[in-house]
């Protein structure tokens, strides 16, 4: 039978953080692609002026965007299942090629549609800064993953697809909730094109940093 010193030494047992962060993807997953089913499809379906309104004349580059950040939508999620990426790598990095390919192609036409918004300079800046923040910190995530720092660049894809997903936070705070009550329309839209990245991305940092200066778990002594 081993003393209770023996027993009183033994580190203390942690539950598995796996299977929350399995449901967390499948979540994320379901609510990108219900998000895609209601508010993207009809761009598709309906493919006519009174869709586009002010957007008929540049509708190419607003179709680029949208298919592009549907994409890195749908693909984000999967770049972050550690299951994919240990047993079909070579599936892992095609993946993850189309994301940052999609990043980047969405940001290019993000910039054109600011350059040439009939919103005012107001929301076109906050949509380029919002093509800014997704190209930069999807480049970073590349950058980390050519220096082979796979940490870094696993922090840098979680920043990326929070960026990504203000594809749908915006929705959220310009069509649900409280805020899609804000008055005048204008304001709310242009708060809610910065909200939509800047909020969640602030959030992100902080629990990445919490995570770097939490002390280690430590046994019982």
């Amino acid at each position: 039978m081993a003393s209770s010193a023996s027993v009183s030494n033994q580190p203390i047992a942690r539950p598995s953080a796996r299977p929350f962060k399995a449901f967390a993807l499948v979540a994320v997953l379901a609510v990108a692609v219900y998000f895609v089913a209601k508010y993207v499809f009809h761009y598709y379906l309906h493919y006519d002026q009174a869709t586009f309104t002010d957007y008929w004349p540049k509708r190419g580059w607003l179709l680029l965007h949208i298919s592009a950040g549907m994409v890195a939508l749908l693909t984000g999620p999967l770049q972050f299942s550690a299951r994919l990426r240990k047993r079909y790598l070579k599936l892992h990095r095609i993946i993850g090629r189309a994301y940052l390919i999609a990043v980047a192609l969405g940001s290019i036409a993000a910039f054109r549609l600011a350059w040439t918004t009939t919103s005012g300079w107001a929301w076109g800046f906050g949509v380029a800064m919002l093509g800014v923040a997704w190209i930069t910190t999807s480049g970073m995530a590349y950058y980390a993953i050519l220096r082979r720092q796979m940490a870094i660049h696993k922090e840098w894809m979680v920043r990326s697809y929070v960026v990504t997903f203000a594809f749908v936070t915006f929705r959220l705070l310009e069509g649900m909730g409280p805020t899609s009550h804000l008055m005048p329309e204008n304001d709310r839209s242009i708060s809610a094109i910065w909200a939509c990245w800047a909020l969640p991305l602030l959030i992100t940092e902080v629990i990445l940093q919490l995570r770097r200066i939490s002390p280690p778990a430590k046994s019982r002594s």
